[in-house]
């Protein structure tokens, strides 16, 4: 079972902060953070369910992680096994994660492939998205997979798009003339781009796209 600890610094003082798997016992507060970190115009019913949560705890258990301090979850992240095939990229969010339930889930897979990350707004500062992403680094790397994939919000593009093609928007990230809120935190996390996908969620922020992004397995060749 995953279960870590560190000291993350909020207002320069260090607080202690676990990283583990989460269970029924934590699903009203994840239900909670997600209302607070995912407010309207995304669609309500994105947010987690209890009987989605349930498939989390009992079909992939290594791939629902949460962050707590002082006994109240913070933060969370979730992922399913998939078998990913770089030459056909494209997809939508509800096909490979099986609308958040992820009856896909394939045991015989190579990719780690994120459902969603959220973090109660309070405690964003401290870093905890990032140290949630590390963790699930350390679970490919653990189960031995190919890589982590997830398809990230654009939620920057929707300002910008009367103007610019996707990919020109993509470009302008990566180049540091324009900053996505979701995009340029996962590079920050470490993941690369692989494309972007159109389509991929219904989000008008981010014009229905989604940007694939990846970080491979360091100890194997894929």
């Amino acid at each position: 079972m995953f279960r870590k600890e560190m000291y993350l610094f909020h207002d320069n003082k260090p607080v202690k902060t676990f990283f583990r798997q989460y269970t029924e016992d934590d699903f009203e507060q994840l239900i909670a953070i997600q209302r607070e970190s995912f407010p309207p115009p995304f669609p309500p019913e994105l947010w987690w369910n209890k009987a989605q949560l349930h498939n989390h705890v009992t079909i992939f258990p290594e791939g629902a992680l949460c962050a707590e301090i002082d006994g109240t979850i913070i933060g969370s992240i979730t992922g399913l096994i998939v078998q990913f095939d770089p030459l056909h990229p494209n997809h939508t969010w509800e096909e490979i994660t099986n609308n958040g339930y992820i009856h896909n889930h394939n045991p015989n897979g190579n990719t780690l492939y994120i459902v969603d990350i959220c973090v109660a707004p309070p405690y964003r500062k401290l870093g905890v998205g990032k140290w949630l992403m590390q963790s699930m680094y350390e679970t490919v790397i653990s189960l031995d997979l190919d890589r982590l994939l997830g398809g990230g919000r654009l939620p920057g593009y929707s300002k910008v798009s009367h103007e610019k093609s996707i990919d020109e928007y993509v470009n302008n990230v990566l180049n540091g003339t324009l900053k996505d809120p979701v995009m340029s935190f996962l590079l920050r996390c470490g993941r690369t781009p692989v494309c972007p996908v159109k389509n991929y969620l219904e989000d008008k922020e981010s014009c229905n796209y989604g940007m694939l992004m990846e970080w491979r397995n360091p100890f194997k060749s894929c």
